[in-house]
């Protein structure tokens, strides 16, 4: 009997050490996935996208064109992406000692804005009152309507992925290290950039001339 009380000791020792040992492992990984959750406004980047919006309207009369009326301005949107780091999985995130491998989401674009203050209307170029013809200014909301599709379509061509999954990659690793990891691996879902479908039906208020 006495011989099995120091045995049973070493035991509960050694159980109670595993659980200390374990209970820290899981403060530890709460503690990292934690300030991952939180980096978000750290791992957004801003794009500017300039664009010339042009448009015209012909006059014909008997189906022969009279005239041409035409409308020339400068716009510019701006682009706001990031990931949403509060859709991270338990597999996402795999820790092993200094070694940590992250799988984000796919970039997306969290804020986008063309606002009517950048639109600045080149009075040398157009020309948007002719005989019997003028472009209204429901024209030129149609006009700048069909340019922000146009931007909105074009974004995934313009390497808008590639700089932010570079930002994004930047920025955690100098988080990541300030945590204590040696050895980091980050990779992307995919690299396809998502944007939320939008109605695009606010009118143009103003367009400033230079």
């Amino acid at each position: 009997m006495k011989t099995c009380q120091p045995l049973l000791f070493r035991l509960i020792s050694l159980l109670v050490v595993g659980i200390g040992l374990f209970a820290c492992k899981s403060n530890e990984r709460e503690l990292v996935v934690g300030k991952i959750q939180q980096a978000s406004d750290l791992v957004t980047s801003e794009f500017v996208v300039d664009k010339v919006v042009f448009g015209k309207k012909t006059k014909k009369v008997f189906f022969i064109p009279v005239n041409e009326a035409s409308f020339l301005a400068y716009s510019q949107a701006t682009v706001k992406t990031g990931i949403d780091l509060s859709r991270l999985a338990e597999k996402d995130i795999d820790i092993q000692g200094t070694k940590i491998t992250l799988s984000l989401p796919p970039i997306e674009v969290i804020n986008f804005s063309y606002p009517p203050d950048k639109f600045v209307e080149d009075t040398l170029i157009s020309n948007p009152s002719r005989f019997l013809n003028s472009i209204s200014l429901e024209d030129q909301e149609e006009f700048f309507r069909m340019a922000e599709t146009d931007i909105r379509e074009s974004l995934p061509y313009l390497g808008i992925v590639k700089t932010s999954q570079e930002h994004t990659r930047k920025m955690m690793n100098s988080l990541l290290r300030a945590l204590g990891f040696t050895e980091i691996y980050i990779h992307f879902a995919n690299n396809e950039l998502i944007l939320r479908r939008v109605e695009i039906n606010e009118p143009v208020d103003t367009v400033r001339q230079p």
